[in-house]
């Protein structure tokens, strides 16, 4: 079970990379280039509150199931 858990924990860390990059490149800045005020601030809200709290979480949970904080002998 601890392999699977550190299999996970990669898998955790892609993920938060990919969500990195599409939130960047396919939600964040094609929004800022319309130049419409509506997109504007979704634009904003995407690329500086969404991405950093959601790469940052799945990249932190990643992390620590690499290093087997959440095994069940752990105390």
């Amino acid at each position: 079970m601890g392999n699977i858990k550190k299999i996970l924990g990669m898998v955790w860390i892609i993920l938060a990379l990919l969500t990195a990059y599409f939130s960047i490149f396919y939600f964040g800045l094609p929004k800022l280039r319309t130049g419409q005020q509506e997109d504007l601030v979704f634009g904003l809200i995407i690329l500086f509150i969404l991405t950093p709290i959601v790469s940052v979480g799945l990249a932190i949970f990643g992390y620590f199931a690499l290093k087997g904080e959440y095994a069940n002998d752990k105390m």
